[in-house]
């Protein structure tokens, strides 16, 4: 079964959606199967990966609000070779309607059901805010990727992140936990980042990615030409970090198996 991670932080400007789309496509680089779902209404995602938001026949709203089949939703000719649920401005109006059905903090999560067999990852883009959308991702999710700035404003969200994820998880999921904390936009040059990181590292141990995603240029250039950096910039060291980023997620996964088997072996 495939894993579903959900890309979350309150607060926006932290690279969640750069995230999402460049660690999307680098697993898709080393040929595993990958969805990503945009449940941001400002389809940023959606551009990202060369589809046009403005033109899709289907998104988010018509799989959560109209409960269409997942496979008649699902673009799967996008610039980062993963498919894609498309978000837009109709994504704002799921939320409304959603608040109106039964059972809609589990929409999402009995969406991708058919299609959890057949992907190795599913991302889930979520909204820079705590609201219906957002319990729908962390509902549907295994695991929460936390992307932050080293900054002390954004240590003090973090806290509030956290605790918000714990909650969740004792009322729609109770095996949702936190899959990693990656440093966004860093700068080694800058003390704060270096005080902030090593709280980080202090705090939350091997939660923190070692993998860390520098300031980049072509990161922020990129999505204005609906692309991954890996596509836009192979040779940016923004690419370079996110392909480590992948790497790196998927050893932990081998770990963890290796792990279990080995428990099961003693048992």
């Amino acid at each position: 079964m495939g894993k579903v991670i959900a890309i979350a932080n309150q607060k926006g400007g932290v690279g969640k959606t750069t995230t999402c789309v460049n660690l999307a496509a680098s697993m898709a680089a080393t040929k595993r199967k990958v969805l990503v779902i945009d449940l941001d209404p400002q389809g940023n995602a959606t551009m990202a990966s060369g589809i046009d938001k403005y033109q899709v026949a289907n998104t988010a709203y018509e799989l959560l609000v109209d409960e269409v089949p997942i496979d008649q939703v699902v673009e799967r000719e996008t610039s980062g070779g993963y498919h894609l649920v498309a978000g837009n401005g109709d994504v704002t109006a799921a939320e409304i309607k959603l608040m109106e059905v039964f059972a809609r903090e589990v929409r999402l999560r009995n969406a991708l059901a058919p299609v959890r067999d057949y992907y190795d990852y599913i991302f889930i883009d979520c909204p820079p805010s705590l609201n219906l959308l957002t319990v729908n991702a962390m509902s549907a999710a295994d695991s929460v990727l936390v992307p932050m700035q080293c900054e002390y404003f954004a240590l003090e969200g973090l806290t509030a992140l956290v605790d918000t994820i714990s909650k969740l998880a004792a009322v729609v999921n109770p095996d949702l936990k936190i899959e990693g904390i990656l440093r966004t936009m860093f700068d080694h040059r800058n003390r704060l980042s270096n005080e902030v990181s090593d709280q980080l590292k202090s705090h939350f141990g091997d939660k923190v990615y070692r993998t860390v995603i520098p300031r980049n240029v072509r990161l922020a250039e990129a999505p204005s030409f609906g692309q991954p950096a890996m596509y836009y910039d192979k040779s940016s060291l923004g690419a370079k970090a996110y392909l480590a980023l992948a790497g790196e997620i998927l050893r932990r996964e081998e770990l963890a198996v290796d792990s279990n088997e080995s428990s099961e072996q003693i048992a």
